[in-house]
């Protein structure tokens, strides 16, 4: 049964940073950091939906940037809190589909697939709506998310592996009908098995563009990565931004 926060509960937050630990690389945050640090402006602020740990709000809060950060799980943000420059970060803790923040931003974020966590569409659209709500006029939305990869379902099969090693296995579980996949997630701790299946809503970026123009906003740019290389049909993830209309 989840509790108030949802699937990021003590359990997973106690080691989502060692478990993530790839995407806490420098190579990886750096140029997220200098995107969003360079949308936001001079002083400019920044509201992260999900801002988890800090991976990303604490570095660009490190450049000078006011950021602001939403998160349902209290346990996620208390390891924020916890390191260096965590109490600059102001943070309400709530769903990022619905949260309100005071003021308005440059530039809202929502990064490393978490819009797939809003597993429904109403709910992704309210997301975007939210973000717009937020933004000022000109100020930019930037999501980060895969592309959903149905190709590698092997034929007449609905699941596929993304992790295989000592003690962890992890697959998804894919309902095409639904657009929904679930990630399964086994570990074996202590010579005790533990599972977790995680629900999301995988989206296409089509699907998004739209999401955007019904919130008031219009595609501004799209990449295959944070270092900016062409999105193309090969792509296996993009970072969008999309620009607010003005009012």
């Amino acid at each position: 049964m989840l509790d108030e926060d949802g699937y990021f509960g003590e359990s997973v937050a106690a080691s989502y940073d060692e478990s993530s630990a790839e995407m806490f690389d420098p190579r990886v945050v750096e140029p997220a950091v200098e995107l969003l640090a360079e949308l936001a402006g001079d002083g400019g602020r920044a509201l992260e939906f999900g801002v988890g740990t800090g991976r990303i709000a604490l570095p660009l809060a490190a450049r000078g940037i006011e950021v602001h950060g939403i998160d349902l799980s209290r346990a996620m943000v208390a390891r924020l809190r916890a390191k260096p420059g965590g109490d600059r970060i102001g943070v309400t803790i709530g769903d990022f589909a619905s949260a309100q923040v005071e003021g308005t931003f440059s530039v809202a974020c929502l990064v490393y697939n978490t819009i797939m966590n809003l597993t429904s569409q109403d709910a992704q659209v309210d997301c975007f709506r939210n973000a717009a709500r937020h933004l000022e006029p000109g100020g930019c939305f930037v999501v980060e998310v895969g592309v959903p990869d149905l190709r590698r379902l092997p034929p007449g099969q609905n699941a596929v592996p993304f992790r295989v090693g000592e003690g962890r296995l992890g697959f998804d579980v894919y309902d095409v009908a639904r657009q929904s996949v679930t990630s399964h997630h086994v570990s074996v701790r202590d010579g005790r098995g533990e599972h977790l299946a995680i629900p999301f809503r995988y989206v296409w970026p089509a699907e998004l563009d739209l999401m955007a123009r019904l919130a008031g906003m219009r595609l501004r740019a799209r990449w295959d990565g944070w270092t900016r290389e062409p999105f193309t049909g090969d792509s296996r993830q993009h970072v969008s931004v999309w620009e607010k209309t003005a009012d």
